[in-house]
C-alpha cells in the first residue's frame, strides 16, 4: 500500500496532490514512516514535489515532511537529511501555512538526529532563524521559539549552539519578545523564555544577557505579570511565570548582580504571584521560593525589605505546603537570621519557635538540618531564644536527634547551647 502510494506520487500524472494527500494521513502511522523511508527513492521524490513551483503540490509535500518529522526513530529523522537546506530556504516562504510547516519540521528534526543537527549549523539555521524573529507574525514566532528551545536542549549546545547563538541578534529579540508577552503573543513569549532559560542554565558565562539587562528587564515583566494577575490574567500565565522565575533565578545565582534589580516591589510582586498560583498550580511555590532564598542569600537590601513589607507571616505559611517548599523556606529564614541580631529579634517576634518544633520531627533530613542550622543562628545572635525554646520542649525535639548521624553534631552543639546558663 505504502509503495502504490508512492508510485501514485512518481507517475507524474495531472492530478498527483491526491495520492500525495493520502500519503500525508498514512505518514502519521509510525510503522509506515519507517517502511516509506526505506523505499527507493521515496525522499528524493518528496523533495522534487517539496521544491516544485505548484504551490498547492510544495504545500502538501511540505505536509507529508512535516508528518515524518513526528517520528521518534532517529533512522526516519535522518533519511529527511537531503531535504534540510530546502526547509530553510523556504523559511522566507510565500505563505504564513508553509513557513510554519517548515519550522515546525526543522523543530521536530532536530529533536531526535544529532546528524541533522550536524547537518544545520553549517547550513546556517541560527543566522536564518535570527531573520525570522524579526518577523511581524505570532505563528512565525511561536514555530522560531519552538526550533531555538530544540537546539538548545541538544547535549551538544553548551559548546556548538549557544556560543553561535550568543554571537547572533537572537538573545535581545527573545528579551523584548519575552518582556511584550502580555501585549504581543503569550505563546511566543512562553517558548523564548524557555530558550532564555536553557541558555542562562547551561552557560557560565551570561554576560552577553547581562549587558542587555536581563535582570531588571525580567524583574519589570514579573512586576507587570503580578500587576496582571488579581484582574485579567490571561489563561496560561503560569506557563510563562514559571520559566521567567527561573531565569532570574539563575542569573542571581551564577552572577554577582548586586545593585542590579534591587526593587522590594519584586518581593510583593513574588507573593501575589504565591497567592494566586498556591492552590491551582502549586509547582511554582517551588520556583518562587528558589527565587526568594537567590534574592536573600548574602543580600542585606532584600532581607531587609522582606521584614520591612511585614512578608513574613506570608512566608511562614508557606513552611507545610511541600517537603521542598519546608526546605526553601527554611533556608530563606537563616539568609535573613545570618544578618545579625536585629534580623533574629524580627523574627522571633513572629510565633516562630513553636512553628519550627514540628519540624524537628520530620522524617526528612534536610528539612531537620535546616531547621538546626536557623536554631542555631538564632540562638547565637539571640541568647534569650534558647530558653524560649526549652519551655516549648525544644530539649526533647534535640536529643532525639542525638542517634541520627547526619545530625548528631548539630543537635548535640544546640544541646550544649540551651543548657548554657544565661548569660553565659
Amino acid at each position: 500500500q505504502v509503495l502504490e502510494l508512492l508510485r501514485g506520487v512518481q507517475r507524474g500524472s495531472e492530478d498527483r496532490k491526491r495520492p500525495l494527500s493520502r500519503l500525508r494521513w498514512a505518514l502519521q502511522n509510525e510503522e509506515t514512516q519507517q517502511k516509506f523511508v526505506r523505499l527507493d527513492g521515496s525522499i528524493r521524490t518528496l523533495t522534487g514535489l517539496f521544491t516544485s513551483s505548484l504551490a498547492d503540490l510544495q504545500l502538501e509535500a511540505a505536509r507529508c515532511l512535516h508528518e515524518l518529522s513526528h517520528s521518534s526513530v532517529p533512522a526516519v529523522a535522518e533519511a529527511c537529511l537531503p531535504v534540510t537546506s530546502y526547509l530553510l530556504t523556504y523559511l522566507s516562504g510565500h505563505s504564513l501555512e508553509f513557513t510554519e510547516l517548515c519550522l515546525y519540521t526543522l523543530g521536530n528534526l532536530v529533536v531526535e538526529s544529532e546528524a541533522v543537527r550536524k547537518q544545520l549549523l553549517p547550513q546556517g539555521i541560527i543566522p536564518v532563524l535570527a531573520s525570522c524573529i524579526q518577523s511581524p507574525h505570532e505563528a512565525v514566532l511561536e514555530g522560531v521559539g519552538y526550533v531555538l528551545s530544540q537546539l538548545l536542549q541538544a547535549k551538544e549546545a553548551p559548546t556548538e549552539i549557544i556560543p553561535l547563538v550568543l554571537d547572533s541578534v537572537l538573545p535581545q529579540h527573545m528579551l523584548r519578545l519575552v518582556c511584550s508577552g502580555l501585549k504581543a503573543g503569550m505563546g511566543a513569549a512562553v517558548e523564548f523564555a524557555w530558550c532564555l532559560h536553557y541558555i542562562i542554565c547551561r552557560h557560565k558565562d551570561n554576560v552577553v544577557l547581562l549587558a542587555l539587562g536581563a535582570v531588571p528587564a525580567l524583574t519589570l515583566l514579573l512586576l507587570d505579570l503580578a500587576s496582571e494577575i488579581p484582574q485579567d490574567a490571561p489563561e496560561g500565565l503560569e506557563l510563562l511565570v514559571c520559566p521567567v522565575l527561573r531565569c532570574l533565578s539563575n542569573l542571581l545565582a551564577q552572577t554577582d548582580c548586586q545593585g542590579q534589580g534591587q526593587d522590594g516591589r519584586l518581593l510583593i510582586a513574588l507573593f501575589l504571584i504565591l497567592q494566586c498560583f498556591l492552590q491551582q498550580h502549586p509547582f511554582l511555590i517551588q520556583e518562587c521560593l528558589w527565587l526568594l532564598n537567590n534574592l536573600t542569600a548574602d543580600d542585606p537590601f532584600f532581607c531587609s525589605a522582606l521584614l520591612s513589607l511585614d512578608l513574613l507571616p506570608a512566608l511562614l505559611q508557606l513552611l507545610t505546603c511541600s517537603q521542598m517548599a519546608t526546605v526553601l523556606v527554611l533556608t530563606v529564614l537563616c539568609n535573613i537570621a545570618e544578618k545579625g541580631p536585629f534580623q533574629c529579634q524580627r523574627l522571633l517576634q513572629q510565633p516562630l519557635l513553636p512553628q519550627l518544633l514540628p519540624l524537628l520531627t520530620l522524617p526528612d533530613p534536610e528539612a531537620v538540618g535546616q531547621c538546626l542550622e536557623l536554631l542555631h543562628l538564632l540562638f547565637l545572635h539571640c541568647p534569650e531564644a534558647a530558653a524560649d525554646f526549652t519551655r516549648h520542649g525544644g530539649h526533647q525535639a534535640l536529643e532525639q536527634h542525638q542517634s541520627t548521624p547526619e545530625l548528631q553534631e548539630r543537635a548535640q552543639a544546640l544541646l550544649d547551647m540551651v543548657r548554657q546558663p544565661p548569660g553565659a
